[in-house]
């Protein structure tokens, strides 16, 4: 599949994943000890996420003080983690629309997390009420989405990561 979109080298290794109907930030490496080290707890992963309806200050405070999923068949409590309300960002239009205004409105915030379970933030929101619309990886450590383009390659020196 990565080589669908560019000739990396074999061997090359997603670090994390996103599932089809996230967007954003994608680390490749080579290096299998890089690749832990990016996905552990000690390095912060943010979102930004668009959600059905206009969030509340008690969503968004159950968000912050961490809650209970379900992650394969099992409860799981989240860790806290940072979220905050923030205006639309400025994205690339999606291939595939999600919706327009005459379905109501929506609200956007940013979330950052030390973990990452399967779909953890849609689970998350859909928790709280207000389930995610869109769902764009914007920063993994201190490397950061910035206006990259779907598709764009860039070489990422390994000292830039943020992480010991």
């Amino acid at each position: 599949m990565l080589g669908e979109l560019y000739n990396f080298p074999e061997g090359t290794m997603a670090i994390g994943r996103l599932d089809e109907h996230s967007e954003g930030l994608l680390l490749l490496t080579m290096d299998g000890k890089t690749s832990e080290s990016l996905r552990s707890k000690k390095v912060e992963k943010e979102y930004f996420v668009q959600m059905d309806g206009s969030i509340t200050k008690n969503a968004i405070e159950k968000l912050r003080g961490g809650l209970m999923i379900n992650v394969k068949g099992e409860d799981y409590q989240t860790q806290p983690c940072l979220v905050e309300l923030i205006d639309p960002p400025t994205l690339p239009d999606r291939a595939k629309k999600i919706r327009d205004e005459r379905h109501g409105p929506t609200s956007w915030v940013s979330i950052t997390l030390t973990e990452g379970k399967f779909r953890q933030v849609r689970k998350m929101t859909a928790a709280v009420g207000f389930p995610t619309l869109r769902l764009v990886r914007v920063r993994i450590g201190a490397v950061k989405l910035g206006d990259m383009k779907p598709e764009q390659v860039l070489e990422v020196e390994q000292f830039g990561l943020g992480y010991s």
